[in-house]
């Protein structure tokens, strides 16, 4: 059923107990006004039978319809003479001969009784809606005959419809009174309402900022204002409270690093923060309301979310997230619950432990790497003092020779251990290393002339491409260092008589510093591990060249020292490039 506007329920209301009074008042005046006309009418009419009665005692039987005429004439009334059996004697309008026997008519009827008939009908005679009464003639206590005296209606009905037109005119200003006045207490009751409603739409939206003034006459309606004045400023105190823990609980799980999921008890996403979208690679929006299992494709975590979900108190587990970047999370779960300590859902808190779990990797790595380092040169050494023990020393040809290999298998030691004394100075900086305008061609060409023995050596040639003018933002002994072992791996992995070239230039956005060589190169599996330390692509090649394996991880800290980057492009067999990347001073 289709809803209305109260004023259209109250104002048709009103005009309907309007126009139902003033057609019941109206119905009423008029039927009262045709019962007294029909009353005067008759009273006027038995008067004149009452004379006529009195004219025929006195009159002979022949001269009544010559009577009724003349009387009938005079009172414009039509006066009919009629005897006992029904026979018309005398008539004022008619010849008596001509006319019905009257005995059936319902006047007569209760004439005859000795009671005055009076009728309403229509005459067949004159043709029209005529008033009829009978007066019965009393001789000598005897009813000698009755006189019926008539007139037509259609005065009466021309004096009705005089006054019914004045009582619908007068009923018709009434009404239009009455429908302005029923109009004005309409307005004024649904007014107030329909700014009460507009009031609280504005409510429900939260934009309501002014106080609800009504003006009425009306207790209820103004309680009924005030009541929603009351209302909405409890509401605004609510919401603003709502909205200052919502903000302060958005804050928190926005600002906090671990990712937090609350689930229902139906395993739907029911709320999820920033870190938890950016660990589980969701996007916004296209979670909450979703299973946890349509949202991440991962078992591991649905058989978390269930687990926690079964009421088992402290859950905690490690997860793997992702196939090729692999992250790893520590997951702590925990029950929800409502105020009567009924299970509603589990919220779960992921910790991002990838790093950690790479730097123990790096750790376990670097163990068992400088333990094999160390453990390679010593098991020599002990293997060689143990031969010269047991009487070795007394050829001296061999035991110089043993005492040769021992003293490189010591130097291979001392390197090692200033490599790593390097690592740990870079690594326990508190800051930037102190640095300065240095011309840039100046530290590439001491780097490259520490290197030109052993380039002579293996008959290589070093070319150096950069420009008088550059310059960098730099520690030159540290820059110096790291550009050295560039140059250093190059020539140990560039064949005898091949070329390695030293380029410098500068872009929109940094310095880039790139060592090229054409030796053997590197397979790409390799190249995201070459700059940890004591990593090998190939170890037996790579000790046989003298190398300790932390030179790429020493120009790694010093580059980043500097805040800038390493990268290395290679193709096996066609030679590698390595580039520093820095700043622009």
């Amino acid at each position: 059923m289709a809803k209305k506007r109260i004023l259209w329920q109250l104002f048709p209301s009103y005009l309907l107990i309007t126009f139902t009074a003033l057609l019941a008042v109206g119905g009423y005046a008029l039927n009262s006004v045709r019962d007294f006309y029909y009353a005067r009418t008759a009273e006027d009419l038995k008067a004149r039978a009452w004379l006529v009665e009195h004219q025929i005692t006195s009159k002979a039987p022949d001269s009544l319809n010559t009577l009724s005429r003349e009387l009938g004439t005079k009172t414009n009334t039509r006066i009919t003479i009629i005897d006992i059996s029904g026979k018309v004697l005398g008539d004022s309008h008619e010849d008596p001969s001509r006319m019905d026997n009257h005995s059936d008519r319902p006047e007569f009827k209760t004439a005859l009784q000795g009671e005055i008939g009076m009728a309403l009908r229509f005459s067949n005679t004159l043709k029209e809606q005529m008033m009829y009464l009978a007066v019965p003639i009393i001789r000598d206590g005897t009813l000698s005959g009755i006189v019926r005296t008539s007139v037509p209606l259609t005065f009466i009905d021309r004096a009705l419809r005089t006054i019914e037109l004045k009582i619908g005119g007068v009923g018709l200003v009434v009404a239009l009174l009455a429908a302005g006045i029923s109009l004005m207490v309409s307005r004024r009751i649904s007014s107030p309402l329909e700014q009460m409603r507009h009031t609280a739409e504005t409510i429900a939206k939260g934009e309501w900022k002014e106080k609800l003034l009504v003006s009425s006459d009306s207790i209820e309606i103004s309680a009924l204002s005030d009541a929603l004045n009351q209302m909405a400023a409890q509401l605004e105190e609510r919401i603003k409270t709502i909205t200052h823990q919502r903000n302060e609980s958005e804050a928190v799980l926005s600002s906090m690093v671990e990712g937090v999921l609350a689930v229902d008890a139906r395993e739907k996403v029911i709320r999820l923060n920033n870190a938890a979208r950016k660990l589980l690679g969701i996007e916004p929006g296209k979670a909450e309301g979703r299973l946890i299992g349509e949202v991440v494709r991962n078992p591991h975590l649905r058989e978390f979310v269930t687990q926690t979900l079964q009421g088992i108190e402290n859950v905690e587990t490690g997860l793997t997230i992702g196939s090729q970047n692999e992250i790893f999370l520590q997951a702590h779960g925990a029950a929800l619950k409502d105020v009567q300590g009924q299970s509603i859902g589990a919220v779960i808190v992921l910790n991002d432990v990838t790093r950690l779990h790479r730097l123990e990797t790096v750790r376990r790595d670097f163990v068992a790497n400088v333990s094999h380092e160390l453990k390679t040169p010593i098991t020599l050494i002990k293997g060689f003092v143990e031969t010269l023990q047991q009487g070795a020393l007394e050829n001296h040809e061999e035991a110089e020779r043993f005492l040769g290999i021992m003293a490189k298998q010591v130097d291979r030691l001392n390197a090692i251990i200033e490599d790593l004394l390097s690592l740990s100075r870079l690594e326990q900086g508190t800051g930037k290393p102190e640095v300065e305008k240095s011309t840039l061609h100046q530290i590439l060409e001491s780097a490259i002339r520490d290197c030109e023995l052993k380039a002579a050596d293996k008959n290589t040639t070093i070319q150096l491409n950069c420009a008088n003018e550059l310059e960098v933002l730099a520690n030159p002994d540290l820059l110096s260092q790291a550009v050295l072992n560039l140059v250093d791996n190059a020539l140990k992995y560039s064949e005898p008589g091949g070329k390695v070239e030293v380029e410098a230039q500068i872009t929109e956005s940094e310095v880039v510093i790139a060592v090229q060589d054409w030796g053997c190169g590197i397979d790409s599996p390799h190249l995201p591990r070459l700059f940890e330390r004591f990593y090998r692509v190939d170890q037996a090649r790579s000790r046989q060249l003298g190398g300790t394996g932390l030179g790429l991880a020493i120009v790694k800290h010093i580059v980043q020292a500097h805040g800038g980057s390493v990268s290395v492009n290679s193709t096996l067999g066609k030679g590698s490039r390595f580039s520093i990347h820095l700043p622009i001073p």
